[in-house]
């Protein structure tokens, strides 16, 4: 029966239910990073037990980042035809199992026949991981009005960060406490997932059918999808939808490309090769770097609201749209810049403080890359746009992976962090060259003035 048909039974409503689906999202999300973080916590161990290198660990991280691609590209059209609730169950069950699974690789007695089943798995784990964004917006869009969908997401994506600064104690403490056995810190954090999906088949249900929703909750949800209704119609009415071509040739698509493009690989070379930097370049143990490896991600956390928030309050006190985003762009730029510092420095909270200033500035940057579609293109354009910019960053993000693998093998750490300090301010100076308002004819009949 479809989720908007289901014949659920009323119970007392729940005040401020739709932050309550809020908080289960974000909950998904720090379990999906849990899962993807599992190897980089363990990665120096892994190399160590099995003599791989640089590069072979980035084959195995170059697998997912692949995967991940493909599944941002294909499967979001899969969630919105089988719905939210339905969706993310299948989500969450496939990469919660292929989590657990990638302990059947410690079977195999040759180092290569290991690292050929991370590669395997971990690509699984990439294609199942990747619905997560596309289906915990799908609800947001679905639960929240259009005042709050801006927290809402915040909400959910400070998950990522979360997961992030969490995976490295719980994954390594597996990993010690039942002696330095490396399965066993696949198959616990995989549970996570199941004990989710109880509360998420519980409690989540489409608003209009819920059966612990109030009625002024579901009256106000009901009245905001009407009025976004209408004006979508009107939309759709009056404009085509542009064709590939069309956004291509557009200096603002390509602004919205570079941004993601030049600012993303830096992120996901924290979150992958952050421990092993502290270990490999800087020469810690890696069990007495847990309690600093967590700083950068709380950092990031925080740089996810607070980007969304102080360019919210520039544009109250009344500077364009336009200007307050790039605000934002040429800050996050700026701060990025405080990785090649790391290069020098030796003591392990002053290392953690440096990439958490970077990644804060990053989540200022990304937040105003992920909202330039909505703000610059008319609504029958904005999911193009922010899936070509996501797939470009992925593309990038694949190669950079290789670069590194290979660079960290032969040389050091330290060309990458000279290369992801200044990558980014090269794509801030891009971003501001290329988003502006519109000026041709044709171009007024694609973008919105900022």
């Amino acid at each position: 029966m479809p989720e908007s048909q289901e014949i659920l039974v009323k119970h007392r409503p729940i005040p401020y239910l739709r932050w309550w689906i809020g908080g289960l999202l974000f909950a998904s999300t720090v379990i999906n990073y849990i899962d993807r973080q599992t190897l980089s916590s363990l990665a120096p161990f892994l190399k160590e037990d099995y003599h791989w290198t640089n590069a072979d660990y980035a084959l195995i991280v170059i697998a997912f980042r692949i995967a991940y691609a493909l599944g941002m590209l294909t499967l979001g059209r899969f969630i919105d035809h089988i719905g939210t609730r339905i969706g993310l169950t299948i989500t969450v069950t496939w990469y919660s199992l292929v989590a657990m699974l990638t302990s059947l690789v410690s079977l195999f007695t040759s180092s290569i026949g290991v690292l050929r089943g991370f590669i395997v798995f971990r690509f699984l784990l990439g294609l199942g991981e990747s619905p997560n964004w596309p289906a915990a917006t799908k609800a947001v869009s679905e639960w929240f009005p259009k005042k709050e969908r801006g927290w809402a997401v915040a909400l959910f994506d400070s998950g990522s960060s979360i997961g992030a600064a969490v995976a490295p104690f719980i994954v390594v403490g597996i990993y010690l406490g039942l002696g330095r056995r490396w399965w066993p810190a696949f198959v616990i954090p995989g549970v996570l997932g199941f004990f989710w999906l109880i509360l998420w088949r519980r409690f989540y249900h489409p608003p209009e059918t819920h059966p612990r929703i109030s009625e002024a909750e579901k009256q106000m949800i009901i009245a905001d999808k009407k009025e976004a209704g209408e004006e979508v119609s009107k939309t759709a009415e009056s404009q085509t939808k542009p064709r590939w071509l069309d956004l291509m040739k557009l200096p603002q698509t390509w602004g919205i490309i570079i941004a993601r493009a030049f600012t993303d690989p830096v992120w996901f070379f924290i979150a992958d090769w952050f421990m092993l930097f502290l270990v490999q370049e800087k020469h810690f143990d890696p069990k007495n770097t847990l309690v600093a490896i967590w700083i950068p991600f709380v950092a990031c956390d925080l740089g996810n609201f607070s980007g969304g928030g102080f360019s919210s309050w520039l544009i109250k006190r009344g500077w364009s749209v336009g200007k307050a985003r790039k605000a934002l762009v040429v800050f996050g730029a700026i701060g990025m810049t405080m990785l090649i510092p790391a290069i020098y420095a030796s003591n392990l909270f002053v290392i953690a403080g440096l990439f958490a200033m970077a990644t804060f500035c990053y989540a200022n940057f990304c937040t105003m890359a992920l909202v330039l579609p909505s703000d610059l293109f008319k609504s029958n354009s904005v999911a193009s746009v922010s899936g070509v910019s996501g797939a470009a960053a992925g593309l990038v993000t694949i190669v950079a992976t290789a670069l590194i693998g290979d660079i960290t093998t032969r040389y050091s750490f330290k060309p990458i962090l000279i290369a992801g300090g200044l990558i980014p301010l090269i794509g801030a100076i891009l971003v501001l060259w290329l988003i502006r308002n519109p000026k041709t004819k044709d171009e007024k009949g694609i973008l919105r003035r900022i």
